[in-house]
């Protein structure tokens, strides 16, 4: 057993779980915040300190193990101004994104934002690639954003660098990228009906017959 501290409450876990876990150990009731466990959907934001270290760390709580002497919390979303829009109607997506996200070209270059991303991505550079239109720079440079959010919480610009990143990610599929071909042969294979008759097999199935099926034991 290990000690922690769970929104600054003391307690004694397995070592060895991870955040998520340790909380539902201790009798929490996780229920907003919870998705993927897998470290994939990014809403299980967390923050947290080590005893002798000054420093505040930042993780997703369904892939972090804790640790002797862990303080952690997990962090509610943070709001953004989410705008609402048809990528395929809007004539030039470079003017687009400061029409939608005008804060987008008031990067202060604090780097706050890479600082605190869980997935060490070099957030300030895909803000200035976004402004500066080299959409494919950002799609390349954020490939492996899970949308958690925690940029938010540290930029002085008070912009959502997360939201203009997928933005420029959806110009970038929409203008520049070649529409996959095996995705689009799959897609005529779907509507032609070929699949059909194995959905309509599979929805007669019941639960303990899908799990053999997936081989689930």
């Amino acid at each position: 057993m290990i000690q922690v501290w769970i929104n600054g409450k003391e307690w004694q876990v397995p070592e060895g779980l991870t955040m998520i876990q340790a909380m539902w150990y201790t009798g929490h009731e996780v229920i907003h915040g919870i998705g993927c466990l897998g470290g994939v959907c990014g809403a299980c934001a967390a923050v947290y300190r080590m005893p002798g270290n000054f420093r505040l760390f930042n993780a997703l709580a369904c892939q972090t193990l804790v640790k002797e002497g862990m303080a952690f919390s997990l962090i509610a979303s943070y709001p953004t101004q989410r705008a609402h829009y048809d990528i395929e109607q809007i004539p030039d997506a470079k003017e687009g994104l400061f029409t939608l996200y005008p804060e987008s070209a008031t990067c202060r270059n604090c780097n706050a934002c890479t600082e605190v991303c869980p997935q060490g991505i070099d957030v300030r550079t895909s803000v200035w690639q976004a402004a500066f239109g080299d959409f494919k720079g950002v799609a390349e440079t954020t490939m492996s954003c899970v949308m958690c959010g925690l940029c938010v919480s540290r930029c002085i610009a008070e912009m959502a660098p997360h939201e203009i990143a997928l933005y420029a990610r959806r110009a970038y599929a929409s203008r520049e990228l070649a529409f996959p071909e095996n995705l689009r042969q799959r897609m005529d294979s779907v509507a032609s009906g070929a699949y059909d008759k194995e959905l309509e097999r599979l929805s007669r199935l019941s639960p303990d017959q899908l799990k053999l099926e997936c081989g689930v034991k």
